[in-house]
């Protein structure tokens, strides 16, 4: 992990360079959570995160009809070497901003693909928002925060 005494400007200079050399994958389906007690532990192959608490086991998983919550899915992979510290509160920041909307973020380990990544998740209904703001930011043509 990477710890920067950047200033504000810098931290969003080089935060923008981390978020155009980051891989970015959209997710075509929504995703949401669902939640089994402790005892009732179970592999869920499409499960793409597993968290739990003291009381329940939380899966993401492919929304159904029945899900309370859908989310619209995004994922980072960040290229090794590269200072990405702070890039989740910065993002995070700018997208309650710019939209008014939370996200949730969960983050995973892959050693071949830069080490940490992460996955986004926005309502579904402010999605398309949230994605034009990434993708805007990501080609440069972004002035916000």
């Amino acid at each position: 992990m990477y710890i920067s005494a950047d200033t504000p400007e810098q931290t969003s200079v080089r935060l923008r360079e981390v978020i155009r050399a980051a891989k970015f994958k959209l997710y075509a389906v929504p995703y949401s959570f669902e939640e089994v007690p402790l005892a009732e532990f179970r592999v869920v192959a499409d499960a793409l995160a597993i968290v739990r608490d003291d009381e329940v086991w939380s899966y993401l998983v492919p929304a159904t009809a029945a899900s309370e919550e859908p989310f619209t899915l995004f994922r980072f992979h960040f290229p090794p070497g590269l200072d990405n510290s702070g890039f989740v509160g910065w993002l995070a920041t700018l997208i309650k901003t710019e939209i008014g909307t939370g996200v949730f973020v969960t983050c995973g380990q892959n050693s071949k693909e830069g080490g940490i990544f992460d996955y986004w998740g926005c309502p579904v209904a402010v999605s398309a928002q949230v994605v034009d703001l990434i993708n805007n930011i990501r080609n440069g043509n972004s002035t916000a925060i």
